[in-house]
């Protein structure tokens, strides 16, 4: 029988997860699928344990890279997948029951969703920090297509090992791309410039693992700048198709970091907007600090980009109050 769905982890050195990993994907029966793990440069004996279950159960195909990163192993997986629908998982992290069944029937119901992911749990709880534990509520939080278009240049909306993608828009956009950003957010900014819905299953069905070592916590891709230059770049040829004018509400250094980001893109900001009266009448990279009561959804396209924790939320309230639409005249930014 041909797989409906292929399921591509890549792993390194990952001989005390590996096991547990393949088991809960590997449970689950209802949904034809074929495993392509990736050996991307192992050390340990990682592959010796990927040979020892393939040679039980044939929906294992083990692949080797001798280590070419991330992004080059899943495109590896990806040549050699099969089915029309590809699932992403960790080698540490466990897959839960129905997964892929839930997110099969999602993609089947929604013909323009190009990606569906689901709640995830991160654990163990000493590794899960106040910042992350945050990130997750807040991924967990964002379920429907509306959500994700709302959230899309807030941070990534989706965790990448909970996704199922569907083939025909994964490679519509380009597949798997090695980026100076996180190359899963780049993904899911491409599916959504393309106009492919994201949306979420709305159950927990993935344990997603931490641990210090990471590559969240130790590589260059995924510092805040790098954000910030994703998001620009894909901001830019929206705003480019835009007459009104560029205004960022955030004159303090998010969002002076966010327009420098949108102008090395050729899109300047023609003015900031600042809820201090003492910034008001000054300039931030030339251009002028305005108040909030000036705006007009009729002449401004604002980008919302402020770092104090709940602004966000106040800000959408004020804007809609001067009667701008989120996703028409603005976008919340962080």
């Amino acid at each position: 029988m041909s797989p409906l769905v292929s399921v591509l982890i890549p792993y390194r050195n990952a001989e005390s997860t590996l096991e547990e990993a393949l088991a809960g994907i590997l449970g689950e029966r209802e949904v034809p699928i074929e495993v392509l793990v990736v050996d991307d440069g192992s050390t340990d004996g990682g592959p010796a344990i990927v040979s020892r279950l393939a040679a039980k159960d044939p929906r294992i195909v083990p692949l080797r890279t001798g280590g070419v990163g991330i992004a080059r192993a899943l495109a590896c997986a990806h040549a050699a997948a099969r089915a029309p629908f590809l699932a992403r998982m960790d080698a540490d992290d466990v897959s839960l029951p129905e997964r892929l069944r839930l997110q099969v029937d999602a993609l089947r119901k929604e013909d323009r969703l190009g990606v569906v992911g689901t709640r995830v749990e991160p654990f163990p709880d000493e590794a899960v920090g106040e910042g992350l534990a945050r990130y997750v509520a807040w991924q967990n939080a964002i379920v429907t297509t509306e959500d994700h278009d709302r959230e899309i240049f807030v941070e990534a909306p989706l965790c990448h090992p909970s996704v199922m993608l569907r083939r025909e828009a994964f490679e519509a956009v380009g597949a798997f791309r090695d980026v100076h950003w996180p190359e899963d957010y780049d993904l899911w900014l491409r599916l959504h410039a393309a106009g492919y819905g994201l949306a979420k299953v709305d159950r927990t069905l993935l344990r997603w693992r931490h641990h210090p070592g990471r590559a969240t916590f130790r590589d260059g891709r995924y510092a805040i700048v790098r954000f910030i230059e994703a998001k620009a770049h894909y901001l830019a040829p929206r705003l480019a198709r835009d007459p009104r004018g560029l205004v960022v509400w955030g004159a303090g250094p998010t969002g002076r970091k966010l327009a420098r980001a949108l102008a090395a893109e050729g899109a300047k900001a023609a003015a900031f907007v600042d809820i201090d009266p003492k910034k008001i009448g000054r300039t931030a990279r030339g251009a002028p600090i305005v108040p909030a009561a000036s705006l007009d959804p009729a002449k401004h396209f604002v980008l919302v980009a402020v770092g104090v924790r709940g602004a966000r939320d106040l800000i959408r309230t004020d804007l809609a109050a001067l009667g701008f639409v989120e996703r028409r005249d603005f976008f919340c930014c962080s």
